[in-house]
């Protein structure tokens, strides 16, 4: 708030940004990104660390190809456009069948660009995944469910014990340490290489129950490996206690950082941490958002809404889209002529 209140906010001032998990909820930050990495931070020279996890990884690998404007709107585009066709009578894909389609898309998206992202001059890149432990070491049809089952209760009880079951998992760019102090909960990192990208982000991304564990990803501990939302939802990090200067910019699609995916219905562990000393959050108005099509953000309820019409749900999304221009057009305005009056303490 004083660095805000003294200065504004300056492309200089950031040191890392990260990317929340939360599947359709993050097409409304596309503007925003598009403005962040195409303008603004092309105004500085510093490095600058970029943790993701699930769709948020998606993004902030994005945010490292040449080109990014262009590539956020393939993202975009991609994103909007995916579709899993049923059998006759089924009434959702198989885990089999979405892992299959996304994996082969983010290959198709990548192809050759890899080391656009990991050879990134600026930008570190850090993507979050949670392995399994013990009863969750290995997908099986009845131990997964017993061992989220575990995870759950403990994850009620203590968030640091529910290390027991899932541990964060980085796979960061070469070199590159950390960007928050992992204290709050069992963490390991690892090197991204082109041996591990495309598994390391089909993990982050592979939600319980609805994309398959990616297994035993190259030069990580052996396991399954599932979404970094679920042990890192929002990514509420311990950002503050790290060392290096500077602030942490958020682009997200609400004011909470919720800790883990556990935690959506734990409402006492929405709230603001020391963690977040240093961090400058961007969300959008709530009023803003009842303003969107169906009154809400796109989410994932929307594949189970519109079903297998496809292009009822690529309009309500493509308009979410179009109408969340006014958030990067509203940042860019505040950055000329800041307004304390708009910052609020988390």
């Amino acid at each position: 708030m004083a660095v805000l209140a003294r200065e504004g906010l300056q492309p200089g001032h950031v040191r890392a940004i990260p990317g929340a998990a939360g599947g359709p909820k993050g097409l409304i930050l596309g503007p925003l990104d598009r403005f962040l990495f195409g303008q603004w931070l092309a105004q500085s020279r510093q490095p600058i660390d970029l943790v993701g996890a699930s769709i948020g990884a998606w993004r902030m690998a994005t945010a490292c190809l040449d080109g990014p404007v262009e590539a956020f709107r393939r993202l975009e585009r991609d994103y909007i456009a995916q579709h899993y066709e049923l059998a006759p009578g089924q009434k959702r894909p198989t885990p089999d069948a979405v892992s299959a389609l996304f994996g082969a898309n983010l290959r198709m998206f990548y192809g050759a660009r890899m080391q656009e992202v990991l050879k990134h001059p600026r930008y570190r890149l850090h993507v979050v995944t949670a392995r399994g432990r013990h009863l969750l070491a290995r997908e099986h049809a009845l131990r997964t469910p017993l061992g989220y089952l575990g995870a759950f209760i403990t994850n009620a009880v203590h968030r640091r014990a529910m290390g027991a079951w899932l541990e964060r998992v980085v796979f960061s760019s070469a070199g590159a340490g950390l960007p928050f102090v992992a204290n709050d909960y069992r963490t390991r990192q690892v090197a991204l290489s082109t041996a591990n990208f495309h598994d390391a982000l089909q993990a982050s991304c592979s939600i319980p129950f609805v994309l398959k564990a990616v297994q035993h990803i190259e030069g990580a501990p052996r396991g399954a490996y599932w979404d970094g939302g679920i042990t890192d939802y929002h990514l509420h990090l311990n950002y503050a206690a790290h060392a290096a200067p500077g602030l942490v910019l958020y682009p997200h699609f609400q004011r909470a950082v919720v800790p883990g995916w556990l935690d959506k219905g734990l409402r006492w562990r929405h709230k603001a941490s020391s963690f977040l000393d240093t961090m400058v959050v961007l969300s959008p108005d709530p009023q803003w958002v009842r303003s969107l099509p169906n009154a809400k953000l796109p989410d994932r309820q929307d594949f189970a809404r519109y079903g297998q019409d496809l292009g009822a749900r690529m309009r309500v999304w493509t308009a979410a889209v179009a109408a969340s221009e006014q958030l990067a057009q509203e940042f860019a305005a505040w950055l000329e002529r800041p307004d304390m009056a708009l910052v609020h303490p988390l």
